[in-house]
């Protein structure tokens, strides 16, 4: 099947253009100061169309993606045709109980996206395999793209574990790649993505993300990403934040890059 290499994502129609005003670019620095409220961490905000970045933190440290990787598991199993749409019945449950009740029933794609369901998304990276996902991270350039720590775990952090690691900028900058069409995965897989990372449609924009929480390392030192894009007003932004701390998770960090992105107008 022939793939498409347009930017679909960025040539998706945006239904409230009209009535949105431009966002604030960069954010000022005092905004993002007030938000991490002396929290430890970084946040990134690149303009897709011009490549121009807004950061605060130490944006190039390095972490373990934790859950973030969803974004990419997702995409690289369409593009292999294991995942198919959003509703399609993607994980089915063993029975056994696990610490999240959400994760005890059988999911959609989309459930198990928006619950982060782990044994949903490790089922998917057996399926994939070591070769096609390493492929896959090489065609983004997702991090270091180290798988060494197995198929499905090299993006989940623990002790003794050496994980993929990532940046918040380098987050952010995949994003930007793959909204502007940059990477060479398939029209389909893109939109079916879209649909599944969604999370609200205002009057300003669309915001997309995913969160990811873990223990670093054997200090139990927590961080919590929240990475994604926003459509605001014709245009588009990728973002990635972390927090860094006694007991941090992505919610924290989600809640600061909503109150970044509504406060200075980007939906």
């Amino acid at each position: 099947m022939k793939k498409t290499f347009l930017p679909y994502f960025a040539a998706l129609p945006l239904i409230f253009i009209s009535m949105a005003s431009a966002a604030t670019f960069p954010i000022p620095e005092k905004s993002v100061e007030a938000a991490f409220a002396g929290r430890t961490g970084a946040w990134v905000l690149i303009d897709a169309a011009t490549g121009k970045v807004s950061e605060f933190g130490e944006v190039n440290a390095t972490f373990p993606p934790c859950s973030t990787f969803k974004i990419w598991n997702t995409l690289i199993g369409l593009e292999k045709g294991i995942l198919t749409k959003p509703d399609q019945a993607f994980y089915q449950w063993d029975g056994q109980p696990r610490f999240l009740p959400e994760w005890n029933q059988d999911l959609t794609l989309t459930q198990a996206f928006q619950y982060s369901c782990v044994p949903a998304f490790q089922n998917l990276a057996r399926k994939i395999g070591v070769a096609a996902m390493q492929k896959g991270l090489d065609q983004i350039g997702y991090g270091d793209r180290n798988l060494s720590a197995g198929i499905d775990v090299f993006w989940l952090p623990a002790p003794n574990r050496k994980t993929l690691k990532i940046s918040p900028k380098e987050q952010a900058e995949a994003l930007t790649r793959l909204v502007t069409g940059k990477l060479p995965f398939s029209a389909q897989s893109q939109r079916t993505l879209k649909e599944v990372m969604r999370i609200q449609t205002t009057e300003r924009g669309s915001f997309y993300g995913k969160t990811g929480t873990g223990t670093e390392d054997a200090q139990k030192n927590r961080i919590g990403w929240f990475v994604g894009y926003v459509e605001s007003a014709g245009k588009t932004y990728a973002f990635a934040c972390i927090l860094q701390g006694p007991g941090v998770m992505g919610k924290d960090a989600r809640a600061i890059t909503e109150t970044l992105l509504k406060s200075n107008g980007y939906y």
